[in-house]
């Protein structure tokens, strides 16, 4: 409950607690003394409310093992919202929370599965990715952390790189994924509100032409002019990309978007932003090590991995 965006919000959640809890408490007793009250012909009186023609709520008090039920209900509540986290802000008496049980729950776990990967940190990538139990298991930690975005086949989607065609926006060397999966990834493509529709539509072209599709050659020719005023910072004069920044390869066959005329001007005039979360509070050094081989391998290693 750390994450209020100010201590009032935090103080308003724990007083409607507090005061829904003790109204409970309250209505309770007020009602603990209510009597049967008897009609003239000495039947229980009704409330006046009537369902189904002849079914009637009588006024009789609640059941005794009913209102302690809830009393005891309430009780807990109290006792609950003093041990644990539950009034704002506050963290309770024995300091738990979610964030620190599953770190907790994740360090045991790594700690008692760090003999089984002994053998493999002491060896660099290339010798991991080449044994077979090796590989096993990082598939399995592929499956377990990574499959929801780049596919159960590594083959990605729009939007999620594909791990298995060598092209690597920063860069495929085993340093640089394991970077990547330490660190995580924050690619940006920003918009270009200072080129009109044309120009847009111009340097749409020239890209498309740099990759060998179809393109406008008069439109090509403009939109070259427009690429080098805007564009070389990040993809370099010959469009091939810069790693260090993450700007992808304008010139190859591989596009994360798609390499439509509509997508790339969507592209250019509202940008993108992608992010790769980093791995490192949630996969020891021990299983990021088997699961960069995993991923290199992927594009590497492929008679080894036959």
């Amino acid at each position: 409950m750390s994450d209020f965006f100010s201590s009032g919000w935090s103080i308003y959640i724990a007083l409607v607690s507090l005061v829904g809890i003790f109204w409970c408490i309250w209505l309770l007793s007020s009602v603990r003394k209510t009597k049967v009250i008897l009609g003239p012909d000495g039947q229980v009186t009704d409330t006046g409310h009537v369902w189904d023609g002849d079914l009637r709520e009588l006024n009789n008090p609640l059941p005794r093992w009913w209102m302690w039920m809830f009393l005891l209900s309430c009780i807990f509540s109290l006792v609950y919202l003093v041990l644990y986290p539950g009034l704002g802000s506050y963290p309770g008496v024995l300091g738990y929370s979610t964030d620190g049980a599953l770190m907790s729950s994740m360090t045991n776990a790594n700690d008692e599965l760090k003999p089984v990967y002994a053998k493999y940190v002491k060896m660099d990538v290339q010798q991991v990715a080449a044994d077979p139990k090796a590989r096993e298991m990082g598939q399995r930690l592929f499956l377990n952390s990574c499959a929801q975005c780049h596919g159960s086949d590594a083959g990605g989607s729009k939007g999620f790189p594909n791990l298995t065609d060598g092209d690597w926006l920063y860069g495929g060397s085993p340093e640089n994924i394991k970077t990547t999966l330490i660190n995580g990834r924050n690619g940006v493509m920003p918009p270009f509100p200072q080129l009109d529709s044309k120009q847009i539509v111009d340097v749409t072209n020239y890209v498309r032409s740099l990759s060998g599709l179809p393109a406008d050659d008069l439109k090509a020719a403009r939109g070259a002019e427009v690429f080098k005023g805007n564009c070389v910072a990040c993809h370099g004069a010959d469009g091939k990309g810069n790693i260090a920044l993450g700007a992808p390869n304008l010139t190859d066959k591989t596009w994360l978007y798609g390499s439509s005329e509509a997508v790339i001007v969507e592209t250019i005039t509202k940008g993108r932003m992608a992010m790769m979360p980093a791995q490192d509070k949630v996969l020891s050094p021990e299983k990021i090590h088997l699961l960069t081989a995993y991923v290199w391998g992927l594009s590497n290693n492929k008679t080894a991995a036959k």
